[in-house]
């Protein structure tokens, strides 16, 4: 498996189906953790349900979001409502779910195509500030990713170069630290996945 942290995470998921369906578990943690990959290898094996964050990015100037202050950007920069209402109820509820992703192309506004999932035993929703508290009553497994910030930032360059990270962080560096390190501190989750840069993997059962 490319990602051998996954192993456990997956018992752990499997266990808990048994007695919980749907099972929906946020998997979360900063940019460029490696938060994706995890979801991809873990719905592989179980077959679960992947609902990607980022389709629900709220969209703005850098100027807007830098005009706000730190809260405001951890309220708005995911649409958590449009979380709530238009995919973890639903899909809950044994319901198809149906919603517009923000455009990605043109940075503003959703785009014209509609993404529909159907329901699913297991549904992971892949993204940072997918476990905040606004959705904790329909959140069953809460997993943090946590990767060395030199390596993150490593990866990120990579992904994105550096214009964009370093623009990127100006921005959003203050909100995730809030909301890591206040709002949604390691010992809230139920899982922590520490991924060093050797093989010397750490992972948490918190609960």
């Amino acid at each position: 498996m490319d990602y051998p942290e996954a192993d456990e995470v997956i018992r752990r998921i499997t266990a808990l189906a048994q007695s919980t369906t749907p099972l929906v578990v946020a998997i979360d943690g900063r940019s460029g953790t490696g938060k994706s990959t995890l979801a991809a290898c873990i719905a592989r094996v179980v077959g679960a349900t992947v609902v990607d964050q980022d389709d629900f990015y709220s969209g703005g100037s850098l100027e807007d979001w830098r005009a706000l202050t730190v809260s405001g950007k951890v309220d708005r920069v995911i649409d958590w409502r449009r979380v709530r209402t238009q995919v973890l109820e639903p899909l809950r509820a044994g319901k198809m779910a149906s919603w517009h992703p923000f455009d990605w192309e043109s940075m503003a506004g959703l785009a014209a195509q509609t993404i529909s999932v159907s329901p699913s035993p297991i549904v992971i929703l892949d993204g940072a500030y997918s476990s905040r508290h606004e959705l904790a009553d329909l959140v069953d497994l809460s997993i943090l990713v946590v990767l060395p910030e030199d390596e993150r930032r490593k990866r990120l360059l990579i992904r994105e170069g550096e214009v964009y990270v370093d623009a990127w962080q100006s921005v959003w560096d203050d909100a995730e630290a809030l909301y890591f390190g206040t709002l949604r501190p390691p010992d809230l989750f139920d899982i922590v996945i520490e991924r060093p840069i050797d093989d010397s993997t750490s992972i948490t059962d918190i609960r």
